[in-house]
């Protein structure tokens, strides 16, 4: 009758448990030296030898010539307790004896002496399942145990056993055994099978299993099915994965926020036979690897699983920032956990992926902070905003175009010209009818515009007087504003934004109007004060310095604006406050 591998090839002696030498070398010399606690406790993850070196010790304590700490495996003691022959030693599953009877028929019978070895050895394995009356009634003579009796308890979760168990126990933690040794157990075994596996095949083995070695074994008694040598690409077609360059190429789809790469690269693997939740789960691997790599560059690399090479790598770190790896992480985590419950797994599989494409579907928390993230990162790199819309440049009109009549309204297009036509590309439309107003100032009824149509010279705009009466900051704030622009491109939004931030100069002091305390944490470092009074001075002839105030800025009194010499006050001339306005923008560009 064939056996499993991992049954086959269970170790015998402490010297052949893989990757726990830290257990073994203790176990080995308590049992050379007598030196044996009546009760341990042996914690850690699936297939790391956590009931191997129960067995083993339940035999080297019994074992008629024992060898350095190790059982010899000859003795009559040794092969009873191997094939069960020996009652005394006894394997419990907690899992099924959970209840309270089994432990109390158990406590009843321990008090007697062994039949055929020295000690009476009761192995419980997941003893975590036990409940809560069940532990109370192990409790007491876990404490006082005959002189004859040892208990050897294994839980995978630690945390689940109550303290007053743990606190009369040894406890040993057996830790994940690293992927070099077993992948060395691998190829020793496949060796003693008569199987040909192949370096890469065992190191993938080795990642797949997990820290486990009985995970290890199992997966290449899975992948032994066929007389070619064992390879990498036998592996991932046995198991059913996509594999290292699938997975990276799959990425990169994501990268580029290419969605319908993605969705074919998907439907092509799930039409050759991939799992859905192992694909998710080698990219959601893939994510964690390079969240590590740019998380911890230097001394990561040890934390990093090594299915990928150097290049690959360093290509798939550069296109992600780390809040957006987070995203993808927590999202591929999520949809992993709800694959068991999900109707239709390809489907969940596909949003996922159309949402890992493009982030701005996602409203997770983590999902806005990776793409304010991004932001920030071109606005601190001054990346210019390449989606701006080309604009024509704002020109003044020309005062002597605007007293001639209008013209003739243009016969209308036929509405097919217009209906084929791009929305952005607007028809042409005729001109108004020009109102009988000057472009500056109200024009007297008996004036009448000079030859050539220019406007008379008392109705002609005073352009070197516009500001006088607002202040020397209705022309110059527009000005600092737009040289903060690449020194401090991260604080230049705020400044350039009227509804944010409002500058007024005032004598020797530009107060800075803010919207609320978080603009004022944003330009209020000492930095930008600082340039803004270097730049407010330069521009003012005398030193200026800046203050921050939160509030809107107040109205300026009718009476402050100052008259021309004739003792009249000016219109104001709004064209004026549209030119300042457009000189904050770089896509605007201002005739004259």
């Amino acid at each position: 009758m064939y056996q499993a591998l991992y049954r086959k090839w269970r170790p015998r002696t402490f010297d052949d448990v893989v990757g726990q030498a830290h257990i073994t070398d203790t176990l080995k010399r308590q049992v050379a030296t007598g030196r044996l606690s009546h009760a341990y406790l042996f914690t850690g993850t699936r297939g790391t030898g956590k009931t191997t070196c129960a067995k083993i010790l339940a035999r080297a304590v019994n074992c008629e010539h024992p060898v350095d700490g190790n059982p010899c495996n000859q003795c009559p003691s040794c092969l009873g307790i191997e094939n069960g022959s020996i009652l005394d030693v006894l394997e419990l599953d907690a899992a099924s004896n959970n209840g309270v009877d089994q432990v109390r028929a158990l406590r009843d019978e321990a008090v007697y002496t062994p039949a055929a070895v020295r000690k009476r050895v009761y192995i419980v394995d997941e003893v975590h399942m036990l409940s809560t009356a069940a532990f109370n009634a192990l409790l007491k003579i876990l404490e006082e145990p005959p002189e004859h009796l040892m208990f050897i308890l294994a839980t995978t979760e630690l945390h689940k056993v109550p303290a007053t168990i743990k606190s009369r126990c040894q406890q040993f933690a057996f830790k994940r055994i690293l992927p070099g040794d077993i992948a060395a157990r691998l190829a020793y075994v496949a060796r003693q099978e008569g199987l040909e596996l192949r370096g890469e095949a065992a190191q993938l083995l080795a990642r797949l299993a997990d820290g486990g070695l009985r995970d290890a074994l199992s997966l290449l008694d899975q992948c032994a099915v066929t007389d070619r040598p064992i390879g990498e690409q036998e592996v991932l077609d046995a198991l059913g994965l996509a594999g290292n360059l699938e997975t990276a190429a799959l990425m990169e789809h994501i990268a580029a926020g290419d969605a319908a790469g993605a969705l074919e690269a998907l439907g092509r693997l799930y039409g050759g036979g991939k799992e859905i939740g192992s694909l998710l789960g080698e990219l959601a691997a893939l994510a964690r690897d390079l969240l590590v790599r740019r998380t911890a560059p230097q001394g990561g690399a040890a934390l990093l699983t090594g299915g990928y090479d150097e290049a690959t790598m360093r290509k798939l770190a550069n296109a992600f920032q780390t809040p957006r790896l987070v995203q993808m992480l927590g999202l591929l985590q999520s949809t992993i956990a709800g694959l068991a419950q999900s109707g239709s797994r390809r489907t969940d599989a596909e949003v996922c992926l159309i949402r890992l494409c493009d982030p701005a579907l996602d409203e997770s928390t983590a999902a806005l902070n990776a793409r304010l993230s991004r932001v920030e990162e071109l606005l601190a790199g001054g990346v210019p905003n390449t989606c701006a819309v080309p604009q024509r440049p704002l020109k003044r009109p020309d005062p002597a175009q605007r007293q001639r009549p209008a013209p003739e309204a243009a016969p209308a297009r036929p509405a097919a010209a217009s209906e084929d036509r791009p929305p952005w590309e607007e028809e042409e439309r005729p001109p108004l009818p020009e109102e009988p107003v000057a472009w500056d100032a109200p024009v007297e009824p008996a004036a009448r515009p000079a030859p050539g149509g220019a406007p008379p010279e008392e109705s002609r705009p005073r352009r070197e007087e516009h500001g006088r009466g607002a202040g020397p900051a209705a022309d110059l704030w527009p000005g600092l504003a737009a040289a903060m622009r690449d020194k401090f491109p991260a604080v230049y939004p705020f400044l350039s934004n009227p509804s944010m931030v409002e500058g007024r100069l005032e004598e020797e002091t530009l107060t800075l109007w803010v919207k609320d305390d978080f603009t004022k944490n944003m330009v209020g470092a000492p930095a930008v004060l600082a340039e803004l009074g270097r730049l407010a001075s330069a521009q003012a002839g005398c030193p200026v310095r800046c203050t921050l105030k939160v509030g809107k800025a107040p109205v300026p009194k009718a009476g402050a604006a100052r008259t021309d010499p004739g003792g009249e006050s000016p219109e104001h001339d709004n064209l004026d406050d549209l030119l300042a306005f457009g000189r904050q923008f770089d896509n605007i560009v201002t005739e004259e």
